[in-house]
């Protein structure tokens, strides 16, 4: 790969919160070089994606809404190239399916795609050859925290997720907090057993009900970033697992991680912690 040049990376969503992350980590990134920044926002058309993105110096990639030319333009190279995405649910699936065919490897943080939707992009990469990662969650910390949560599932049978968000988040419930309850059902254990008929006065008040009777709950507001609790609950004791995100920072190790493992994968690959 060394003697193939830096990793051509595109990416979509370069205006966003995550986006402006993003191009910085890329930017300073030795091995990386940042090719193309997408964004539909109308206003920000044709603004250099460094000035934009707070690196204090202009990197002469202009932002564009021209999405296909733009993966035309960076399959060109004899490095193979990687799409990085964090726009929104609405758009990411035909993102995805774009990429792959132009030869890029896509590299997912939006979340809200559906399982159908993963299973067709996963038989669609298969068919290619084509590496591709799903990330619900690129920090380090929330891997650990869903690592936690699985060991303790052994040992409580009540379990429910607080998952809170900005609320610009369109999605709900997070893509992590879903990753967070399917694997403490794959556990294979029936959780929240009833003891009383509940009665929800309000409809979602007793939040969503996922896999094997984990519920999650969702809370969007202004001054948050992203949070997540698994609270267990026993006779006599409450176990609580936190993670909380305070800078967006926190997620470009697993960014750059993604960028960096995606292009040795041929197939779809959903998780974080598929290729720590």
């Amino acid at each position: 790969m060394a003697n193939q040049g830096p990793i051509p990376v595109v990416i979509i969503g370069a205006a966003g919160k995550m986006g402006r992350e993003v191009v910085k980590a890329v930017a300073q990134a030795p091995d990386m070089n940042l090719v193309g920044a997408i964004d539909t926002t109308p206003e920000l058309q044709g603004q250099d994606a460094g000035e934009l993105a707070g690196l204090g110096e202009a990197l002469e990639i202009p932002i564009t809404n021209q999405l296909e030319p733009m993966l035309a333009f960076a399959a060109q190279g004899r490095q193979p190239g990687v799409m990085v995405d964090f726009t929104h649910p609405n758009s990411v699936y035909d993102n995805v399916r774009s990429a792959i065919a132009y030869g890029l490897r896509p590299v997912v943080g939006t979340t809200g795609l559906s399982q159908e939707q993963i299973q067709d992009l996963a038989e669609f990469a298969d068919k290619a050859s084509t590496g591709c990662l799903i990330i619900p969650n690129f920090c380090i910390g929330v891997v650990l925290l869903q690592q936690a949560a699985v060991a303790a599932s052994q040992y409580f049978d009540h379990v429910e997720i607080i998952e809170l968000h900005h609320n610009q988040k369109a999605d709900a419930p997070s893509g992590t907090a879903i990753q967070t309850a399917q694997m403490l059902a794959e556990v294979g254990k029936i959780y929240n057993q009833p003891i009383v008929e509940e009665t929800e006065k309000l409809p979602g008040a007793r939040g969503s009900q996922a896999d094997e009777g984990v519920r999650i709950h969702s809370v969007r507001l202004p001054g948050l970033i992203a949070h997540q609790e698994v609270i267990f609950g026993a006779a006599g004791q409450i176990y609580t697992l936190r993670h909380d995100t305070s800078d967006r920072a926190a997620y470009m190790p697993g960014v750059l991680l993604a960028i960096r493992k995606v292009l040795q994968l041929k197939s779809l690959v959903y998780g974080l912690e598929k290729i720590l």
